[in-house]
């Protein structure tokens, strides 16, 4: 709560302190204030204390910070260590593999030829970055290039303007 005060601040606040109550009585004001404080925490603690014995043994694991909704979701939905199932997700990903399927379709060749080039590729031991290259580009494929642009269609015959009709 209070980790956003500088040390300027705490100086300030103790300076305006003796400025108000004076240094007679600030030493009976901070034993007081420390004692109310003290007595309010006893009193937190018991009150949670008798809420657990009166809720039973069921809730014997019950905290009383689950009951911030934050705090709750982040417990039911990550069981502890887990980042919300993200590391089964990265697992799962590969990028290569979706980088190779791209690759293909762009290049208009089917996926499935190219799962077997790339596990060819792949699975060779020893195998450098320029046979994973190679399996990337066109090897004789008669397909259209869909990065080479379309010449322009010649545009329709538009018909006259009529400020009439409008």
């Amino acid at each position: 709560m209070f980790n956003d005060i500088g040390a300027l601040e705490l100086l300030t606040l103790g300076v305006l302190a003796v400025l108000v109550f004076g240094p007679d009585k600030l030493p009976k004001l901070i034993q007081d204030v420390t004692r109310t404080i003290r007595k309010i925490r006893e009193f937190s603690d018991s009150a949670k204390e008798d809420i657990r014995s009166e809720l039973g043994p069921q809730f014997k694991d019950f905290e009383f910070e689950d009951l911030n909704p934050k705090t709750f979701v982040r417990k039911q939905l990550m069981d502890g260590d887990d980042d919300l199932g993200l590391k089964e997700i990265r697992e799962s990903f590969d990028l290569r593999k979706e980088m190779a399927d791209v690759t293909d379709m762009v290049n208009g060749r089917t996926p499935a030829a190219s799962d077997t080039a790339n596990s060819a590729a792949n699975g060779s031991a020893g195998a450098s970055a320029d046979s994973s290259t190679t399996s990337l580009t066109k090897t004789g494929d008669t397909a259209p290039d869909l990065l080479k642009k379309t010449p322009p269609q010649p545009q329709p015959e538009r018909p006259p303007f009529d400020a009439d009709a409008t």
